[in-house]
């Protein structure tokens, strides 16, 4: 006699209990590129170290930082944050204050005075790393850890490059560089002061088995401009290096800036609190296409400061007293090009700074073969390296972003490529996931909450000091802006998945293990996927 139906039955064979076997797609747990860390020029994991913010571990969060960035608390100060301006949380009520709390971090690690994390055994390898700018001591930073010896050589007596000598102290007071430079070389960087290197091929025969070329953009570039006086007319990469000496330089009364970069907003700025009545931008465009960042604009702007739009320089000291400039009025042709009008006007002027880009100098590579160098930058392959073996480049030399942040991440990546090249093979950055954009969250998991606003000085005291003008966060208010992330792309254990499948098909494997679906009791409804507030899981086709 046959048995029954239900005895032959194979164990665990009922579609009772296997409720998958007829789906036809299957979610999956993914993790998704948070758009801050997809923007961040530095390659820092953003939101790696909010998550430990956002805790109150914030050593653990400075730690989880400064494996990509060992300048936090001058970046929270520098830095233009385009990590904010990719946020999604924009797309809800405002960026979260990235920015704020990393400086916020930053100043924890100066205050308690934290050191990095233990390098990596001696690899007995030498790098020379010329300039002590951001490039230079980020790379000097990655390949410290990395255990080779990376030593600086600066021909400056200051250390800091045009992050001293190019941003005035009330965007960056000098003891906060002073103190994050002190711990890379507490850490273990060498560093040579008032050593200029002319033969970049000579200096490497004292030893060294790679070099990183990271010098700055510290040389004005000039234009051509009838001047009486030549004395008065100055260029503003000077007059910020001059700031640096104990002798301030002396601009006048009314001081004319030449040009809309960042460096004419800070110069005009700098005047005004070295006691200029009057200091006046003169650029050839118009706002929309002025170079300088907005807030910077704005911030001057509130100042007192002048800025004369379509306007050009044709000469300055050339009147019957020696102190006005020749200005020419501009209009924008059919295709919004600034062209000559021939209207002009006098304006009095003490001094006029040009403010018109810079260069780097290049004169140390004469002799260097295979070196190419086109409209005053060094070629550079996807590893940093030059057409010279082992010679690697970064920063302003080998960019035409000219930022902190842009030249913090070219030394990072120049050290990664630095090693693997001194090990014999090529550096290749591990592929980025899929971008965590916004249409794959749901923001109303998401209560609203503003962004927390960095406190200013006051308009009277920015006009006449040079103290620190956007102020920092307390620790209230980073927590509070560290918890504003949304975790986009990434799990962060919110239970939603667990609590929503109607199978029970969703495994939690314990604190900081995340979840794991069990597929014999998943139907492939999709609604984890649906459900889920940062975008973390995904549908799939099932596979045959």
């Amino acid at each position: 006699m046959d048995k029954p139906f239900a005895i032959t039955l194979k164990p665990g064979s009922s579609l009772a209990n296997h409720t998958g076997s007829w789906r036809t797609t299957r979610p999956e747990y993914v993790d998704r590129l948070p758009p801050c860390n997809a923007a961040c020029p530095a390659g820092e994991n953003i939101q790696g170290w909010l998550f430990h913010a956002e805790s109150g571990d914030y050593e653990k969060a400075w730690h989880a930082l400064v494996e990509n960035n060992p300048l936090p608390a001058i970046m929270g100060r520098v830095c233009y944050h385009p990590c904010e301006g990719g946020c999604n949380r924009q797309h809800m009520d405002s960026a979260v204050g990235i920015n704020s709390v990393e400086r916020f971090l930053g100043d924890e690690a100066n205050k308690h005075g934290w050191k990095f994390a233990p390098a990596a055994a001696a690899s007995g390898r030498r790098v020379l790393v010329i300039g002590s700018g951001p490039a230079g001591l980020s790379a000097a930073y990655h390949l410290t850890r990395m255990g080779h010896k990376a030593v600086i050589y600066e021909e400056a007596p200051l250390a800091g490059g045009m992050m001293r000598f190019g941003i005035p102290k009330y965007r960056l007071p000098r003891e906060v560089l002073d103190t994050e430079i002190q711990r890379l070389l507490d850490f273990g960087v060498e560093l040579h002061l008032e050593t200029k290197v002319t033969d970049v091929q000579q200096t490497m025969k004292d030893g060294f088995d790679a070099v990183f070329l990271g010098v700055g953009a510290h040389i004005a570039k000039r234009a051509y401009i009838p001047a009486g006086d030549a004395n008065k007319v100055l260029d503003a990469v000077s007059v910020l290096r001059g700031m640096e000496d104990h002798d301030a330089p002396l601009l006048g009364r009314r001081v004319v800036v030449y040009g809309g970069g960042n460096t004419a907003i800070d110069v005009a700025r700098t005047a005004k609190r070295l006691g200029a009545e009057e200091s006046i931008i003169v650029y050839r465009r118009t706002r929309d296409k002025m170079p300088a960042h907005d807030f910077e604009v704005e911030e001057a702007l509130q100042e007192g400061i002048s800025i004369k739009w379509l306007s050009t320089i044709t000469e300055a000291g050339m009147g019957e007293r020696g102190d006005d400039i020749m200005v020419e009025k501009m209009a924008l042709d059919e295709n919004g090009f600034p062209q000559p009008t021939g209207e002009f006007e006098r304006m009095e002027a003490d001094s006029v700074v040009l403010a018109l880009g810079q260069d780097a100098d290049l004169s140390l590579l004469e002799n260097v073969p295979g070196l190419v160098v086109d409209k005053g930058m060094i070629e550079i392959d996807a590893g940093m390296m030059t057409g010279h073996p082992g010679v690697f480049a970064g920063g302003d030399m080998a960019g035409n972003e000219r930022t902190v942040t842009v030249a913090v991440g070219h030394g990072k990546k120049a050290a990664r490529a630095i090693d693997a090249w001194l090990r014999g093979e090529k550096y290749a950055p591990l592929p980025k996931p899929e971008l965590a954009t916004f249409d794959r969250m749901n923001p109303w998991y998401y209560s609203d909450a503003p962004k927390t606003m960095r406190p200013v000085l006051d308009i009277i005291r920015r006009q006449s000091t040079f103290e620190e003008v956007l102020g920092g966060l307390d620790e209230t208010n980073a927590l509070f802006e560290a918890r504003r992330c949304m975790s986009c792309g990434n799990c962060f254990e919110c239970d939603n998945c667990y609590g929503v499948c109607p199978d029970n098909a969703v495994i939690k494997l314990g604190p900081g293990k995340r979840f794991q679906f069990n597929y014999d009791y998943c139907k492939g409804c999709g609604i984890c996927a649906t459900e889920c507030p940062c975008g973390a899981i995904r549908i799939v086709a099932e596979e045959n």
